[in-house]
Protein backbone atom coordinates (compact mmCIF):
# COMPACT_ATOMS: atom_id res chain seq x y z
CA UNK A 1 0.00 0.00 0.00
CA UNK A 2 1.69 2.74 -0.92
CA UNK A 3 -1.02 5.62 -2.23
CA UNK A 4 -0.87 8.61 -0.48
CA UNK A 5 -3.01 9.62 2.80
CA UNK A 6 -6.01 11.69 1.55
CA UNK A 7 -6.40 15.21 1.10
CA UNK A 8 -7.46 16.60 4.53
CA UNK A 9 -10.89 18.05 5.48
CA UNK A 10 -11.18 21.80 6.55
CA UNK A 11 -13.78 23.84 7.66
CA UNK A 12 -16.71 23.04 9.76
CA UNK A 13 -16.14 19.50 10.17
CA UNK A 14 -12.11 19.90 11.35
CA UNK A 15 -11.64 18.12 14.31
CA UNK A 16 -8.76 19.53 15.31
CA UNK A 17 -9.26 23.61 15.24
CA UNK A 18 -10.00 24.97 18.17
CA UNK A 19 -13.05 26.45 16.70
CA UNK A 20 -14.92 22.64 16.55
CA UNK A 21 -14.70 22.08 20.21
CA UNK A 22 -16.04 25.63 20.86
CA UNK A 23 -19.47 24.64 19.29
CA UNK A 24 -22.70 23.91 21.13
CA UNK A 25 -22.96 20.15 21.49
CA UNK A 26 -25.91 19.79 18.96
CA UNK A 27 -23.70 21.01 16.10
CA UNK A 28 -20.67 18.56 16.99
CA UNK A 29 -23.04 15.55 16.78
CA UNK A 30 -24.47 17.09 13.42
CA UNK A 31 -21.14 17.11 12.09
CA UNK A 32 -20.28 13.68 13.50
CA UNK A 33 -23.29 12.15 11.41
CA UNK A 34 -21.95 14.29 8.64
CA UNK A 35 -18.47 12.17 8.65
CA UNK A 36 -20.08 9.04 9.54
CA UNK A 37 -21.76 9.19 6.04
CA UNK A 38 -18.29 9.81 4.27
CA UNK A 39 -17.76 6.63 2.56
CA UNK A 40 -13.93 6.33 4.09
CA UNK A 41 -13.32 7.66 7.43
CA UNK A 42 -12.76 11.17 7.50
CA UNK A 43 -8.96 12.40 7.34
CA UNK A 44 -7.71 14.98 9.16
CA UNK A 45 -4.06 17.36 9.25
CA UNK A 46 -3.01 17.12 12.98
CA UNK A 47 -3.43 20.25 15.49
CA UNK A 48 0.14 21.51 15.36
CA UNK A 49 2.55 19.91 17.95
CA UNK A 50 4.10 22.86 20.59
CA UNK A 51 7.43 20.82 20.31
CA UNK A 52 7.88 22.11 16.82
CA UNK A 53 8.30 18.66 15.28
CA UNK A 54 6.82 17.82 12.33
CA UNK A 55 3.45 16.17 12.56
CA UNK A 56 1.27 13.72 10.36
CA UNK A 57 -2.08 13.57 9.38
CA UNK A 58 -4.83 10.94 10.90
CA UNK A 59 -7.78 8.87 10.32
CA UNK A 60 -10.75 9.90 12.67
CA UNK A 61 -12.56 6.44 13.58
CA UNK A 62 -16.46 7.98 13.77
CA UNK A 63 -18.33 4.85 13.08
CA UNK A 64 -18.72 2.27 16.19
CA UNK A 65 -17.79 -0.65 13.94
CA UNK A 66 -14.32 0.96 13.50
CA UNK A 67 -13.88 1.78 16.97
CA UNK A 68 -14.62 -2.13 18.10
CA UNK A 69 -12.45 -3.55 15.72
CA UNK A 70 -9.56 -1.58 16.01
CA UNK A 71 -9.76 -1.83 19.81
CA UNK A 72 -10.00 -5.54 19.51
CA UNK A 73 -6.84 -5.91 17.40
CA UNK A 74 -4.32 -4.06 19.51
CA UNK A 75 -1.47 -5.72 18.22
CA UNK A 76 -2.12 -3.14 14.77
CA UNK A 77 -3.80 -0.92 16.41
CA UNK A 78 -0.47 0.19 19.03
CA UNK A 79 -0.95 2.67 21.52
CA UNK A 80 2.78 2.30 22.38
CA UNK A 81 3.60 5.84 20.34
CA UNK A 82 1.00 7.49 22.52
CA UNK A 83 -2.92 7.28 23.14
CA UNK A 84 -3.89 10.38 24.83
CA UNK A 85 -2.92 12.71 22.21
CA UNK A 86 -3.57 13.06 18.46
CA UNK A 87 -0.17 14.91 18.21
CA UNK A 88 3.37 12.78 18.97
CA UNK A 89 4.34 13.82 22.60
CA UNK A 90 7.78 12.24 23.95
CA UNK A 91 8.15 8.87 24.98
CA UNK A 92 8.74 10.00 28.77
CA UNK A 93 5.98 12.23 28.48
CA UNK A 94 3.61 9.31 27.46
CA UNK A 95 4.59 7.29 29.75
CA UNK A 96 4.07 9.59 33.08
CA UNK A 97 1.05 11.01 32.15
CA UNK A 98 -0.35 7.71 30.62
CA UNK A 99 0.72 4.75 32.59
CA UNK A 100 -0.65 1.59 30.89
CA UNK A 101 -2.78 3.27 28.75
CA UNK A 102 0.40 4.57 26.71
CA UNK A 103 1.46 1.07 26.15
CA UNK A 104 0.87 -2.36 24.48
CA UNK A 105 1.43 -6.18 25.53
CA UNK A 106 3.63 -7.31 27.72
CA UNK A 107 4.51 -4.46 29.02
CA UNK A 108 0.55 -2.99 29.38
CA UNK A 109 -0.32 -6.93 30.23
CA UNK A 110 2.34 -7.40 32.95
CA UNK A 111 1.32 -3.74 34.46
CA UNK A 112 -2.42 -4.15 34.48
CA UNK A 113 -1.78 -7.64 35.96
CA UNK A 114 -0.05 -6.29 39.08
CA UNK A 115 -2.71 -3.45 39.20
CA UNK A 116 -5.40 -5.96 39.29
CA UNK A 117 -4.28 -8.37 41.59
CA UNK A 118 -4.22 -5.36 44.34
CA UNK A 119 -7.59 -4.97 43.70
CA UNK A 120 -8.23 -8.01 46.10
CA UNK A 121 -12.53 -8.91 46.75
CA UNK A 122 -12.23 -7.33 50.91
CA UNK A 123 -10.54 -4.15 49.05
CA UNK A 124 -13.51 -3.76 46.34
CA UNK A 125 -15.71 -4.37 49.07
CA UNK A 126 -14.18 -1.52 51.46
CA UNK A 127 -14.58 0.55 48.18
CA UNK A 128 -18.04 0.10 47.36
CA UNK A 129 -19.41 0.89 50.99
CA UNK A 130 -17.29 4.06 51.08
CA UNK A 131 -18.71 5.11 47.52
CA UNK A 132 -22.22 5.15 49.28
CA UNK A 133 -20.69 6.68 52.20
CA UNK A 134 -18.80 9.34 50.58
CA UNK A 135 -22.01 10.25 48.16
CA UNK A 136 -24.30 10.16 51.87
CA UNK A 137 -22.16 12.74 53.52
CA UNK A 138 -21.75 14.99 50.13
CA UNK A 139 -25.49 15.07 49.72
CA UNK A 140 -25.16 16.30 53.54
CA UNK A 141 -23.15 18.82 53.04
CA UNK A 142 -25.20 20.06 49.55
CA UNK A 143 -28.54 20.59 52.02
CA UNK A 144 -26.16 22.85 54.60
CA UNK A 145 -24.79 24.38 51.54
CA UNK A 146 -27.95 24.61 49.19
CA UNK A 147 -27.85 26.07 45.78
CA UNK A 148 -24.99 26.10 44.56
CA UNK A 149 -22.44 24.98 41.90
CA UNK A 150 -23.05 21.59 41.57
CA UNK A 151 -19.54 20.48 39.81
CA UNK A 152 -17.68 22.21 42.82
CA UNK A 153 -19.71 20.79 45.76
CA UNK A 154 -21.18 17.19 44.14
CA UNK A 155 -19.46 15.53 41.18
CA UNK A 156 -15.82 16.85 41.16
CA UNK A 157 -15.79 16.07 45.29
CA UNK A 158 -17.07 12.40 44.79
CA UNK A 159 -14.87 10.45 42.58
CA UNK A 160 -11.46 12.57 43.94
CA UNK A 161 -12.87 11.51 47.63
CA UNK A 162 -13.20 7.50 46.47
CA UNK A 163 -9.49 7.65 44.37
CA UNK A 164 -7.82 9.43 47.45
CA UNK A 165 -9.52 7.24 50.27
CA UNK A 166 -8.56 4.62 48.41
CA UNK A 167 -4.81 5.22 48.02
CA UNK A 168 -4.81 6.56 51.86
CA UNK A 169 -3.99 10.63 50.65
CA UNK A 170 -5.57 12.49 53.90
CA UNK A 171 -7.69 15.11 53.05
CA UNK A 172 -5.48 17.67 53.24
CA UNK A 173 -4.37 17.40 49.71
CA UNK A 174 -7.40 17.32 48.48
CA UNK A 175 -7.07 21.16 47.29
CA UNK A 176 -3.58 20.08 45.47
CA UNK A 177 -5.23 16.86 43.69
CA UNK A 178 -7.88 18.56 42.34
CA UNK A 179 -5.72 21.32 41.02
CA UNK A 180 -3.69 19.40 39.44
CA UNK A 181 -6.15 17.19 37.78
CA UNK A 182 -7.94 20.03 36.50
CA UNK A 183 -4.16 20.95 35.23
CA UNK A 184 -3.46 17.58 33.62
CA UNK A 185 -6.88 17.91 31.97
CA UNK A 186 -7.14 21.48 31.11
CA UNK A 187 -7.45 21.03 27.30
CA UNK A 188 -6.81 24.27 25.79
CA UNK A 189 -9.05 25.79 27.84
CA UNK A 190 -7.79 29.40 29.62
CA UNK A 191 -9.75 29.01 33.02
CA UNK A 192 -6.80 26.44 34.34
CA UNK A 193 -3.92 26.98 31.67
CA UNK A 194 -1.96 29.43 30.25
CA UNK A 195 -2.94 30.47 25.89
CA UNK A 196 1.09 30.24 25.51
CA UNK A 197 1.78 26.59 24.20
CA UNK A 198 5.05 26.75 26.28
CA UNK A 199 3.81 28.15 29.60
CA UNK A 200 0.68 25.30 29.21
CA UNK A 201 3.29 22.77 28.88
CA UNK A 202 5.38 24.04 31.90
CA UNK A 203 2.13 24.04 34.15
CA UNK A 204 1.63 20.54 33.20
CA UNK A 205 4.59 18.93 34.02
CA UNK A 206 4.46 20.74 37.23
CA UNK A 207 1.31 19.30 37.87
CA UNK A 208 2.62 16.30 37.04
CA UNK A 209 5.58 16.36 38.95
CA UNK A 210 3.57 17.05 42.28
CA UNK A 211 1.23 14.47 42.04
CA UNK A 212 4.04 12.22 41.80
CA UNK A 213 5.65 13.61 44.40
CA UNK A 214 2.94 13.18 46.79
CA UNK A 215 2.31 9.57 45.81
CA UNK A 216 6.03 8.56 45.80
CA UNK A 217 6.70 9.37 49.46
CA UNK A 218 3.53 7.82 50.83
CA UNK A 219 4.54 5.01 48.95
CA UNK A 220 8.04 5.52 50.79
CA UNK A 221 6.37 5.66 54.44
CA UNK A 222 4.00 2.70 53.38
CA UNK A 223 6.91 0.14 52.33
CA UNK A 224 7.86 1.02 55.91
CA UNK A 225 4.43 0.69 57.41
CA UNK A 226 1.92 -0.63 55.42
CA UNK A 227 -1.75 0.36 56.28
CA UNK A 228 -4.99 -1.14 54.74
CA UNK A 229 -4.65 0.79 51.47
CA UNK A 230 -3.93 0.98 47.89
CA UNK A 231 -0.39 2.80 47.70
CA UNK A 232 0.17 0.34 50.56
CA UNK A 233 -0.95 -3.06 48.23
CA UNK A 234 0.82 -1.73 45.17
CA UNK A 235 3.88 -0.63 46.60
CA UNK A 236 4.28 -4.07 48.42
CA UNK A 237 3.10 -5.70 45.82
CA UNK A 238 4.99 -9.25 44.61
CA UNK A 239 3.07 -10.75 41.78
CA UNK A 240 4.75 -14.04 40.56
CA UNK A 241 7.76 -11.95 41.31
CA UNK A 242 6.48 -8.89 39.79
CA UNK A 243 6.30 -5.76 41.29
CA UNK A 244 5.85 -1.70 40.71
CA UNK A 245 9.08 0.19 40.46
CA UNK A 246 8.50 3.67 42.06
CA UNK A 247 8.20 5.42 38.25
CA UNK A 248 5.34 2.76 37.16
CA UNK A 249 3.79 3.89 40.94
CA UNK A 250 3.72 7.03 40.57
CA UNK A 251 2.48 7.14 36.29
CA UNK A 252 -0.27 4.80 37.84
CA UNK A 253 -1.51 6.72 40.30
CA UNK A 254 -1.28 10.07 37.99
CA UNK A 255 -3.76 8.24 35.31
CA UNK A 256 -5.83 7.16 38.45
CA UNK A 257 -6.59 10.25 39.79
CA UNK A 258 -6.71 11.66 36.67
CA UNK A 259 -9.02 9.22 34.96
CA UNK A 260 -10.90 8.09 37.71
CA UNK A 261 -11.55 11.38 38.92
CA UNK A 262 -12.15 13.64 36.00
CA UNK A 263 -14.61 10.86 33.52
CA UNK A 264 -16.45 10.13 36.57
CA UNK A 265 -16.77 13.67 37.79
CA UNK A 266 -18.05 14.73 34.02
CA UNK A 267 -20.65 11.82 33.60
CA UNK A 268 -22.19 13.03 37.19
CA UNK A 269 -21.93 16.38 35.77
CA UNK A 270 -24.12 15.48 33.10
CA UNK A 271 -26.10 13.39 34.53
CA UNK A 272 -27.83 16.21 36.29
CA UNK A 273 -28.51 18.05 33.49
CA UNK A 274 -29.90 15.34 31.50
CA UNK A 275 -32.67 14.63 33.82
CA UNK A 276 -33.44 18.51 34.09
CA UNK A 277 -33.81 18.27 30.73
CA UNK A 278 -35.30 14.98 30.22
CA UNK A 279 -37.80 14.84 32.75
CA UNK A 280 -40.10 11.90 31.61
CA UNK A 281 -36.40 9.88 32.03
CA UNK A 282 -36.27 11.61 35.34
CA UNK A 283 -39.95 9.97 36.11
CA UNK A 284 -39.28 6.81 34.46
CA UNK A 285 -35.97 6.54 37.08
CA UNK A 286 -37.72 7.39 40.29
CA UNK A 287 -40.51 5.09 39.67
CA UNK A 288 -38.01 2.03 39.99
CA UNK A 289 -34.91 3.40 40.95
CA UNK A 290 -33.05 0.41 42.30
CA UNK A 291 -34.85 -1.66 38.70
CA UNK A 292 -33.76 1.09 36.35
CA UNK A 293 -30.62 2.55 37.67
CA UNK A 294 -28.43 -0.08 36.00
CA UNK A 295 -29.58 1.17 32.63
CA UNK A 296 -29.42 4.51 33.34
CA UNK A 297 -26.10 4.93 33.85
CA UNK A 298 -25.22 3.28 30.68
CA UNK A 299 -26.88 5.34 29.22
CA UNK A 300 -25.74 8.29 30.34
CA UNK A 301 -21.95 7.22 29.71
CA UNK A 302 -23.24 6.51 25.98
CA UNK A 303 -25.45 9.68 25.41
CA UNK A 304 -22.26 11.94 26.92
CA UNK A 305 -19.02 9.57 26.13
CA UNK A 306 -16.85 11.78 28.87
CA UNK A 307 -13.48 10.48 27.49
CA UNK A 308 -14.00 11.93 23.56
CA UNK A 309 -11.47 9.94 21.66
CA UNK A 310 -8.34 7.42 22.58
CA UNK A 311 -5.72 7.33 19.68
CA UNK A 312 -3.95 4.08 17.91
CA UNK A 313 -0.81 3.93 15.41
CA UNK A 314 -0.88 2.00 12.91
CA UNK A 315 2.09 -0.92 13.02
CA UNK A 316 1.80 -2.55 9.56
CA UNK A 317 -0.13 -2.63 6.61
CA UNK A 318 -3.90 -3.83 6.59
CA UNK A 319 -7.59 -3.25 5.88
CA UNK A 320 -9.96 -2.95 8.12
CA UNK A 321 -13.37 -2.49 7.51
CA UNK A 322 -12.76 -2.22 3.69
CA UNK A 323 -10.13 0.59 4.58
CA UNK A 324 -6.89 0.81 3.49
CA UNK A 325 -4.41 2.02 6.46
CA UNK A 326 -0.69 2.11 5.78
CA UNK A 327 2.39 1.31 8.71
CA UNK A 328 2.62 4.58 10.96
CA UNK A 329 -0.66 5.87 9.89
CA UNK A 330 -2.81 7.16 13.03
CA UNK A 331 -6.19 6.26 13.99
CA UNK A 332 -8.64 7.92 16.54
CA UNK A 333 -11.12 6.22 17.85
CA UNK A 334 -13.55 9.08 18.46
CA UNK A 335 -15.89 7.24 21.27
CA UNK A 336 -18.11 10.66 21.26
CA UNK A 337 -19.15 10.35 17.60
CA UNK A 338 -19.43 6.08 17.65
CA UNK A 339 -22.10 5.99 20.66
CA UNK A 340 -23.96 8.27 18.27
CA UNK A 341 -24.00 5.07 15.36
CA UNK A 342 -27.72 4.97 13.84
CA UNK A 343 -26.04 1.84 12.02
CA UNK A 344 -26.11 0.49 15.67
CA UNK A 345 -28.41 3.20 18.13
CA UNK A 346 -31.65 3.21 17.49
CA UNK A 347 -33.05 7.05 17.18
CA UNK A 348 -29.17 8.09 18.57
CA UNK A 349 -29.85 11.50 19.48
CA UNK A 350 -32.44 10.21 22.61
CA UNK A 351 -31.49 10.09 25.85
CA UNK A 352 -33.13 6.91 27.21
CA UNK A 353 -32.48 4.76 29.98
CA UNK A 354 -34.46 1.98 29.15
CA UNK A 355 -31.68 1.45 25.76
CA UNK A 356 -31.17 -2.26 25.11
CA UNK A 357 -29.42 -3.50 23.95
CA UNK A 358 -26.31 -0.81 25.08
CA UNK A 359 -22.90 -1.33 23.22
CA UNK A 360 -21.71 1.58 23.78
CA UNK A 361 -18.27 2.54 24.00
CA UNK A 362 -18.00 4.71 26.34
CA UNK A 363 -15.61 2.91 28.64
CA UNK A 364 -13.79 2.15 25.68
CA UNK A 365 -14.85 -1.20 23.33
CA UNK A 366 -13.98 -4.65 24.04
CA UNK A 367 -9.61 -5.09 24.03
CA UNK A 368 -7.36 -5.20 26.25
CA UNK A 369 -7.39 -1.71 26.81
CA UNK A 370 -11.14 -1.99 28.32
CA UNK A 371 -11.39 0.45 31.10
CA UNK A 372 -9.98 -0.99 34.80
CA UNK A 373 -12.53 1.42 36.41
CA UNK A 374 -15.55 1.04 35.08
CA UNK A 375 -17.01 -1.02 37.50
CA UNK A 376 -15.94 1.54 40.03
CA UNK A 377 -17.24 4.83 37.91
CA UNK A 378 -20.54 2.45 37.73
CA UNK A 379 -20.70 2.11 41.40
CA UNK A 380 -19.88 5.95 42.08
CA UNK A 381 -22.68 7.63 39.30
CA UNK A 382 -25.40 5.44 41.02
CA UNK A 383 -24.30 6.05 44.39
CA UNK A 384 -24.59 9.59 44.02
CA UNK A 385 -27.89 9.60 41.76
CA UNK A 386 -29.44 7.35 44.78
CA UNK A 387 -28.54 9.81 47.35
CA UNK A 388 -29.87 12.57 45.43
CA UNK A 389 -33.04 12.07 43.86
CA UNK A 390 -33.92 10.17 47.33
CA UNK A 391 -32.94 12.94 49.57
CA UNK A 392 -33.14 16.00 47.15
CA UNK A 393 -35.67 14.91 44.27
CA UNK A 394 -36.45 18.71 43.08
CA UNK A 395 -32.59 19.11 42.53
CA UNK A 396 -32.29 20.12 38.85
CA UNK A 397 -29.71 22.36 36.82
CA UNK A 398 -30.43 26.28 37.35
CA UNK A 399 -28.27 27.13 33.95
CA UNK A 400 -26.73 26.04 31.35
CA UNK A 401 -23.48 24.21 31.43
CA UNK A 402 -20.14 26.14 31.12
CA UNK A 403 -18.43 23.61 28.65
CA UNK A 404 -14.54 22.39 29.24
CA UNK A 405 -12.79 23.89 26.06
CA UNK A 406 -11.19 20.46 25.23
CA UNK A 407 -11.42 18.10 22.54
CA UNK A 408 -10.47 15.15 24.73
CA UNK A 409 -12.52 15.26 27.71
CA UNK A 410 -16.27 16.19 27.21
CA UNK A 411 -16.24 18.12 30.75
CA UNK A 412 -18.38 20.14 32.28
CA UNK A 413 -16.58 23.22 34.41
CA UNK A 414 -19.31 24.59 36.29
CA UNK A 415 -23.07 23.78 36.31
CA UNK A 416 -25.54 25.61 38.57
CA UNK A 417 -28.25 24.10 40.53
CA UNK A 418 -31.28 24.33 42.41
CA UNK A 419 -33.79 22.33 44.32
CA UNK A 420 -36.66 23.15 42.97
Amino acid sequence: MTSPPPEPLYGPLDLSQTEFWERPPAERFSAYAQLRAMPQPPYFEAPESPFGTPERGYYALVRHADVAEASRNAEVFSSAAGATSIIDLPVEFNEYFGSMINMDDPRHARLRRIVSRAFTPKMIKKFEDDVQRAAGEIVDDLLRTGPCDFVQHVSARLPLKIICDMMGIGDEHFAMVLRNTNIILSGADPEFVSEDLNEAITQVLKAGEDLAGLVTGLAERRQAEPADDLVSALATANIDGEQLTTAELASFFILLVVAGNETTRTAISHALNLFTHHPDQRERLLADFEGRIPGAVEEIVRYVSPVIYMRRTVTRDCVMNGHAYREGDKAVLVYQAANRDEAVFGDPERFDIGRSPNPHVGFGSAGPHFCLGAHLARREITAILRELFTRVPGIRAAGEPDYLLSSFINGIKHLPCEFG
